[in-house]
C-alpha cells in the first residue's frame, strides 16, 4: 500500500499503468491531456497530469488546469464515474483554469474494461492520508 498524492503513490500507478499494457482507451482519453492541482494535502498543493490515458506527477504543457482538494479527488477515484465530478464542479469544490472543452471530453469519455481493472488495483494499493 502508498499513502494517495505521495511519490511512492505515483510510483505504484506508473508500475501498475506498465503492467496492465493495452488500455484499449477511446481515442477522446488517449488524446487528452490536463493539469491536476490537488490541495489540502499532507504533502501541501501536489502537482499531477493526465496524459495518455496515465495519472503522472508534476504539471505539463496541458491547456487545462483542474484544481480540487484530496477529498474531492479521492471521492471521484474511488466512484470511477467522471460525472460525479460534475456535482463537485457545481458546488465550487472543483475550478477550472483553460480549455473548458476538455471537461466536456472528459465527461462523455467511455472508460474501457481495462481501464477499470487498472483504477481497481491502483485503488486497492491506494492508502488515505
Amino acid at each position: 500500500m502508498a499513502v494517495f498524492l505521495t511519490d511512492d503513490w505515483f510510483n505504484e500507478v506508473d508500475r501498475l499503468t506498465s503492467e496492465a499494457g493495452d488500455l484499449n482507451m477511446s481515442p477522446a482519453l488517449a488524446d487528452m491531456a490536463l493539469n491536476l492541482t490537488i490541495t489540502d494535502t499532507a504533502q501541501g498543493d501536489v502537482e499531477a497530469h493526465l496524459a495518455n490515458g496515465s495519472l503522472k506527477k508534476g504539471h505539463t504543457d496541458a491547456p487545462t488546469t483542474i484544481k480540487l482538494n484530496e477529498k474531492t479527488l479521492g471521492q471521484i477515484a474511488q466512484d470511477g464515474n467522471f460525472n460525479s465530478a460534475m456535482g463537485a464542479f457545481m458546488s465550487g469544490d472543483i475550478r477550472i483554469e483553460g480549455d473548458m472543452s476538455q471537461m466536456m471530453t472528459l465527461q462523455s469519455a467511455k472508460i474501457s474494461n481495462e481501464q477499470k481493472d487498472l483504477y481497481k488495483k491502483i485503488y486497492a494499493m491506494t492508502e488515505q492520508a
